[in-house]
């Protein structure tokens, strides 16, 4: 029998009206207006409700041309539950049987409970989106829950994941929201040569965004020290920076949209940034 994986956040973060979703996500995908690329290789996108963050998450997904794309590798931060490894789904609606059992092969990944991967948001929310643009495409979902990973492990699972890759066929949603700024996130770091608080945030998440840009996953581990940024997906991020570091097809990452949740202005506010990315081949 079955174990299917319920969109559990469906009229909640976003809407539960079919008609209504399919409509958004057009009228989002429409306003970025980007042209689709068979060298866009995989995307980094924000994953919060999407009335904060569809629009800026139209900027990641209106890259992606179908057409020749039949697996993608979700891979998602862990909001509630700790693990120091990476997890599959047990969830069979996802199921790819032969990478999943290559991976569970490896020893290296748990098995999620189904209650755990329900009640995570970061892959759900990538999930409406990738419908959207795989409407009419048979595609395989490669879902994987990233851990609080240390250094060495992001470096090993990229490595382990490097050569899906190099696999044209294969794809990559990254999901990750930047700064959580406010007392409630416990973090209020406030550079003032920069003008407005919220200034502030920009140039500290735009910072990382050049670092992650450059590919180079040690100097994003650096900035990530340094600055303590609360960017909940760094984990993956970080797997992602690794493992196209360690694939042989030469994949640039650009930043394409950069928002926030409001316009922090005193320490009694709070937001959330929001960026995407296209990962495209290099020529």
């Amino acid at each position: 029998m079955d174990k299917i994986r319920r969109p559990s956040h469906a009229g909640s973060w976003y809407t539960d009206n079919p008609k209504e979703l399919a409509e958004e996500l057009d009228g989002w995908l429409r306003a970025a207006g980007l042209p689709k690329s068979s060298d866009v290789r995989g995307v980094i996108a924000p994953h919060a409700g999407y009335s904060y963050s569809g629009r800026a998450a139209a900027y990641a997904f209106g890259n992606i041309d179908p057409s020749n794309i039949t697996r993608i590798f979700l891979l998602g931060p862990s909001h509630h539950y700790y693990t120091p490894k990476c997890a599959l789904s047990k969830a069979t609606v996802y199921k790819t049987p032969i990478v999943n059992e290559e991976l569970k092969a490896t020893g290296k990944f748990e098995l999620m409970d189904l209650r755990v991967d329900e009640a995570e948001h970061s892959m759900e929310m990538h999930l409406p989106y990738l419908a959207k643009v795989f409407q009419g495409y048979a595609v395989k979902i490669v879902p994987i829950l990233v851990g609080a990973l240390s250094a060495e492990n992001e470096a090993v699972y990229g490595r382990l994941l490097a050569k899906y890759a190099d696999d044209p066929t294969n794809f990559f949603s990254v999901s990750s929201d930047f700064c959580h700024w406010g007392s409630r996130f416990n973090y209020t770091h406030y550079d003032k040569k920069h003008g407005a608080i919220h200034k502030s945030i920009e140039a500290l998440d735009k910072m990382g965004m050049d670092i992650i840009e450059t590919g180079d996953p040690d100097a994003f581990k650096h900035y990530l020290l340094e600055t303590d940024n609360t960017i909940c997906g760094r984990h993956p991020i970080s797997v992602f920076l690794h493992m196209l570091k360690n694939s042989s097809t030469k994949v640039k990452i650009r930043f394409l949209r950069y928002e926030q949740s409001s316009q922090c202005k005193s320490t009694r506010d709070s937001s959330v940034s929001y960026a995407s990315a296209a990962a495209k081949i290099d020529a």
